[in-house]
This record gives structure tokens, sequence and C-alpha cells, in this order.
């Protein structure tokens, strides 16, 4: 996996998010790969935006993670969600964003700039990056929602 190169993006509601966190990252040794909106004048639909992220992903073979930012983060989680091998995860606290690593796997997640700020932004990503699943009680549930996605992507 490439744990250095994130995939940000973000719709016209969360640019100044998504370029706060972008430039955080990149100070922390992260490369990131910007898929927009760059403007928040910009008109793009953020399940474009997610649509640009997860097919970045999948062509890595998987092997990078992503960040998407929107109003809510509900939408781009619900968009990104859609792609086979995505787990998106809505994360609006550290606990979660720990979760959803430990637990699910998750190789994108979703924050809402109209639901946290930007200190709570920076806190979430660093509770994500660094952890990895390993395993354990829920990869029977994982492997279900694996057999779930094999289902309704034939």
């Amino acid at each position: 996996m490439d744990r250095n190169t994130i995939v940000i993006g973000c719709d016209n509601a969360a640019v100044d998010m998504k370029n706060l966190v972008a430039e955080y990252l990149k100070s922390k040794g992260y490369t990131i790969e910007n898929m927009g909106c760059d403007d928040s004048s910009d008109p793009t639909n953020y399940p474009t935006i997610a649509k640009r992220l997860c097919r970045k992903i999948i062509e890595s073979g998987y092997n990078k993670r992503g960040i998407l930012i929107c109003g809510t983060g509900i939408g781009m989680a619900m968009c990104a969600n859609k792609f086979k091998g995505i787990r998106a995860a809505v994360c609006h606290d550290a606990y979660s964003a720990e979760r959803s690593a430990l637990s699910n796997n998750a190789n994108v997640i979703c924050m809402g700039a109209r639901v946290i700020g930007p200190e709570l932004a920076k806190k979430i990503v660093d509770e994500w990056l660094p952890l990895e699943y390993k395993g354990g009680r829920s990869t029977p549930k994982l492997e279900e929602i694996a057999g779930i996605e094999k289902e309704n992507f034939q």
C-alpha cells in the first residue's frame, strides 16, 4: 500500500477545508493528488469529485487512500460507496476515524466542512492515516460486505 500518497477532493462547499487539510498533510510529508474542486465558484457536483477520487484509488490497485470533503460528508460517502472495493466512512470525530480503519478497513474518509472545524479535521486525519486494518473480529463482517458487493457488481 502506498501509505504516503493521499487522494483528496471536495465540492465547492469545502474548498477551504480541503486546501487546509492538503497543506497540513504536505507539511507532514504526504504526497497529495488533488481531484478538485479548487474554487468555491466551481459548479462541479460532489458525485463527479467522488468518482474521480474513487477511480484514482481503483487505478492504483487500491494502494492509495482518499479523503473526500463536502458540506456534511454524507453525500460524498454515499457516492464513494457505489464503487467496487471502496469503503468510505463519514468521520466527524477521532473515534469514528479510528474505528473506520481498525474495524472497517476504510480506504476513504469523508468529512463535512459545515459540521467540523479545521483543527478537528486535522485530528481526524492524524488519527486515521497511520492505522492499518489487522483483521480480527471484524473480518467475517468485511467478508460478508465483500460478498454483497460481489453480488451487486456483476
